[in-house]
């Protein structure tokens, strides 16, 4: 049976991976600036097989407002520029031989306001992740104490630090989705 220091070290962990799984989240959702990272989520059809992407052009910054597409193979120009336009993005690609122009939309502030949402949204069910660790990471502390391998003082001094980092890890949350809010609702 591990110890409360083994069962600490690995709830914070499993934590830690549910805060870098919000901030890949984050990082997908559209802000008022075009970012390349924005266009990940699509998958395109390549000879037969599901592909992002990212794997079969380069997507780089054009201007402030407009995403450049360089597709590697000139038959793919229509398939990824057909896969951009019937996205959830809501953008018009416009097709210039193996390359596409992707002009950002500004955003509305109802849109914003929407994307808020979802982002808070998001951020409710990294919350959820980090409270599930912290349920485990306590049934095993009651387990060992249940088992007589650890005292029961043991066992409350594990919870108490259990629950420290489960606050340190929700505050995180908390200040990274106050950071996106800020940076949707800015114009």
């Amino acid at each position: 049976m591990p110890t409360p220091a083994e069962i600490k070290k690995s709830a914070e962990q499993k934590m830690q991976k549910g805060i870098e799984s919000f901030r890949n989240a984050l990082s997908k959702i559209r802000t008022g600036r075009p970012h390349p990272g924005v266009l990940d989520h699509i998958h395109v059809d390549y000879y037969g097989t599901s592909t992002p992407i990212n794997q079969v052009a380069n997507i780089s910054l054009a201007d402030a407002r407009t995403l450049l597409v360089n597709v590697w193979e000139k038959s793919m120009a229509v398939v990824v520029e057909k896969a951009i336009r019937d996205s959830d993005l809501g953008v018009n690609p416009q097709s210039m031989g193996t390359a596409i122009r992707v002009p950002m939309p500004p955003l509305s502030e109802e849109r914003r306001r929407e994307i808020v949402k979802v982002t808070k949204h998001e951020g409710e069910a990294a919350k959820v992740v980090i409270r599930g660790v912290r349920r485990e990471a306590n049934d095993e502390l009651k387990a060992a104490a249940k088992a007589k391998e650890i005292s029961e003082d043991d066992e409350r001094r594990g919870q108490e630090d259990i629950q420290k980092t489960t606050d340190r890890f929700i505050a995180e949350i908390d200040k990274l989705l106050a950071a996106k809010e800020q940076e949707i609702m800015t114009v």
